[in-house]
Parts: C-alpha cells; structure tokens; sequence
C-alpha cells in the first residue's frame, strides 16, 4: 500500500486530515501510527476545526519537521534547511490547490456555521476536497523526501 493509499485509508475511516498524512508515514519517522495519529489529532479542520491552516499541509510540515529538523545536536543550518523545505511544501501545495487555509480549501465555507455545515455536507466536500488535499499532500511530502536522498 502506497502513503497516498494509506493516508486515504485513514481519511475515510474518520480520521482527520493532519492525522491522514502524518500517520500514513508514522512508521518511516520512528512513530507508532497510534502515536502519531494522536499528536496530529489537534491540527485537524484547519487546528481543531477553526480552519486556519488546512491539516493535511499540517501534518505534512510536522513529517517534515520530523525527518529533516534541528535536534538538541544539530546545527542551525539543519533549521534552514528545514524551513526551505517547508516553502517549497507550501509553493507547492498552493500551485495546486490555490491556498493552504482549510477555509479558502472549501470554498469559504465555515464548517462550525450550521448553514454552511449544511452546504459542505450536501455537496460532499470532506469526500470530494478535502481527500484530494490529504492525497496532495502525501504526495509533495514524498517529492520533498525523496530529493533529499
């Protein structure tokens, strides 16, 4: 099973996004999936559903940050480096996406307003956008990586 085919697996088992794309590589960062799948449970929804952020772009910066950051040990280049892959993750996400803000990735909408609850439910935007998102995100997370080997 591919990251992407296991961070959807996640995702339509009710995970959240942040939980999709951070767990789907909990085992090549050294995490159990459960541990991971509970650091990255408050990023969901854009950080606890404020929409903020979007959590699949979250639990991609917290892979990276993870496989390339600055320890007790490292030197501060180990930082840098870091947050140049960290640009480029967003250059990237928003080339295909338009945004990195869960609000913006849903057309506006405020998933905490019963109204718009009510929109993003009928026209199926967890299913429809945000599984994109968690699949983009994998996989730009991947790119990222493997550039690096």
């Amino acid at each position: 099973m591919t990251k992407s085919e296991k961070a959807l697996t996640y995702f339509d088992n009710s995970f959240n996004c942040s939980q999709s794309v951070f767990g789907a590589f909990a085992p090549d960062m050294g995490l159990t999936e459960d541990d991971a799948l509970r650091i990255a449970c408050a990023f969901g929804g854009g950080m606890a559903r404020q929409q903020f952020t979007c959590g699949a772009v979250t639990g991609a910066l917290m892979v990276l940050g993870l496989k390339f950051g600055k320890g007790f040990e490292d030197e501060d280049e180990k930082k840098y480096d870091t947050y140049a892959k960290t640009i480029s993750f967003f250059e990237e996400f928003k080339r295909q996406n338009g945004s990195v803000e869960c609000r913006q990735l849903l057309d506006g909408l405020d998933m905490n307003n019963e109204n718009d609850k009510k929109i993003i439910q009928e026209q199926n935007l967890f299913h429809v956008k945000c599984r994109k998102y968690v699949e983009d995100a994998v996989e730009i997370t991947e790119t990222i990586i493997n550039k690096q080997s």
